[in-house]
């Protein structure tokens, strides 16, 4: 079996998605002979799209034994519906999400439809399985196969490393730490979390987020300000642009959280390996917001494999990643009193949740793996081939 993937997401490029599209091309390279065109900053984008069909036409002629090209999200498979020359082969698509939920009416009403025309999509949850199905693909045509995790995260560092961290940081060795990670977007819940629940959590309680944060506004930032609030959310979303971002510094800056607040930026991956796993508890507060959705919860899993407890919403692909528990808490989205009583319940009990921690990380490795994400893929991939091309 030889396969060409094609994928715009893709390393030095950061992300959950260039992270599953790495491993899935280098994982496939054991069970299939791989081909790639893959987006790496050495051009614009526009300039990939625009190759891009003369590029995929010249990988068949050099390597005619092809069997499936598979495009690794929606928004690049939504391009190629505009190609030529290649309907013969098997084409496939993963989607995750966000590319199938994005609110341009043109995309919904024309666009989406038109995936049928794929032999197959791979979805990465079943909650995106759902959501490409209620936009009339052909639920025949559509399996989900989750996304996989890093088993060497380690849990286990030098005896004092957590005294270090609290120092390096300016942190008080006298809080229980409540953690969260990833870019500010309005579906993470981050300001809602703050604005609803963390005024009525013990005075000892600490949130600390990490991951990418501007302090101050930048060009981009300004432009998007000046667009009408409907186009501003598309181009938010389109450019996954921190949406949360303006709120969060409002809210940083609020003395009412002076002492219970702190966002530490992007942390060197060892310093939030320390954080994660000598957190009282990991959250991913996430809330419903129109045109968008966690296709899937790959933080909450990097977060458990390094034997974090996880407080996790229960909505969208996020339950196909912590499972209740089994390796974390879900908690009722956009519910204060029931996050706060959650986050209370565990803080009085924390002993024990101590205890139950390596319970659920050991059920993440067993469930989660990036080795277990190719076989599913390299299955389909064989049993695809053996059908006839969609027309």
């Amino acid at each position: 079996m030889e396969v060409l993937f094609v994928s715009h997401k893709f390393p030095p490029s950061t992300g959950g998605m260039e992270k599953q599209s790495y491993e899935l091309i280098n994982g496939m390279q054991k069970c299939a002979v791989v081909h790639k065109i893959v987006h790496t900053g050495e051009e614009t984008y526009l300039q990939f799209f625009r190759r891009l069909n003369d590029r995929i036409l010249k990988a068949i002629h050099c390597h005619p034994n092809i069997s499936i090209i598979h495009f690794n999200d929606g928004l690049i498979a939504a391009l190629s519906l505009w190609h030529s020359g290649y309907s013969h082969i098997k084409r496939v698509v993963t989607v995750h999400g966000l590319d199938v939920v994005f609110p341009l009416p043109l995309y919904q009403r024309f666009i989406l439809r038109k995936f049928n025309r794929f032999d197959h999509i791979i979805a990465v949850s079943d909650a995106t399985a759902q959501a490409i199905v209620a936009r009339g693909v052909d639920k025949h045509k559509v399996s989900v196969v989750a996304n996989g995790i890093d088993h060497d995260l380690s849990n286990t560092f030098p005896q004092d490393s957590w005294k270090k961290l609290l120092q390096k940081y300016n942190l008080p060795t006298d809080k229980k730490v409540l953690v969260t990670l990833g870019r500010p977007v309005k579906r993470k819940g981050f300001s809602w979390f703050i604005r609803e629940v963390l005024p009525s959590l013990p005075d000892d309680t600490l949130m600390l987020m990490a991951g990418p944060f501007q302090q101050e506004p930048n060009n981009q930032e300004r432009w998007l300000s000046r667009l009408p609030k409907s186009w501003q959310h598309l181009c938010m979303l389109f450019l996954g642009f921190p949406s949360d971002q303006v709120e969060l510094r409002e809210l940083l800056r609020d003395d009412r959280f002076a002492n219970r607040l702190r966002h530490l930026g992007k942390l060197p991956l060892d310093d939030l390996k320390i954080l994660l796993s000598h957190a009282t508890a990991f959250l991913m507060p996430n809330i419903k917001i129109e045109g968008d959705m966690e296709g899937f919860g790959l933080v909450c899993l990097e977060a458990s494999m390094c034997g974090t407890l996880v407080l996790a919403s229960d909505i969208e692909g996020i339950t196909d990643a912590i499972i209740h528990q089994k390796n974390g808490l879900q908690v009722a989205h956009e519910n204060a009193a029931a996050w706060r009583n959650t986050i209370n319940e565990v803080l009085a009990g924390e002993l024990s949740y101590m205890e139950r921690r390596e319970a659920f990380r050991a059920f993440t490795l067993a469930n989660f793996s990036w080795e277990k994400m190719v076989h599913g893929y390299a299955n389909l991939f064989q049993s695809i081939s053996q059908q006839s091309p969609a027309s």
